[in-house]
């Protein structure tokens, strides 16, 4: 028996739950930690909602929404620096309505979440100093 798709689940069930690979949504998501619950999408996404997409090349992708264009999506993960430009509403296969940490489910509509989603952002411009300096010592640190 073959496994269904992400896609196959959420137009059979109308959601997905699962757990994610990489740490490209920390510190709001951890590998390993913490349940998503991912919903079918209901016309255009906004600005900070957070899809679940498929790249071209076949890969599955939880990141931020940080622009809204006509045509598309300009989309970044909480722990990256690097936009990704061209997703496009045929990419998206649901959107995170919840994590669940420790069976505590955090809506992305609560109050608790809104304010990880604005404060991270404001502290954008310091996220992206922090992430080149640690990339910078890694890579020190690996030519030793």
């Amino acid at each position: 028996m073959s496994k269904a798709t992400f896609e196959e689940i959420i137009q059979r069930d109308g959601k997905l739950i699962y757990t994610n690979k990489g740490n490209s949504m920390m510190p709001l998501i951890k590998e390993g930690r913490d349940l998503l619950v991912i919903e079918r999408t209901n016309g255009r996404l906004k600005r900070f909602d957070v899809p679940l997409y498929k790249r071209d090349t076949g890969q599955y992708v939880l990141h931020r929404i940080m622009r809204v264009r006509k045509n598309d999506y300009v989309i970044c993960g909480d722990n990256r620096i690097n936009y990704e430009y061209g997703i496009t509403d045929r990419h998206i296969i649901g959107v995170l309505t919840a994590v669940i940490r420790n069976g505590k489910e955090l809506s992305v509509h609560s109050m608790k979440y809104k304010a990880y989603v604005y404060l991270w952002y404001l502290l954008l411009p310091l996220r992206f100093v922090l992430i080149k300096t640690r990339n910078l010592i890694r890579r020190i640190r690996k030519k030793r």
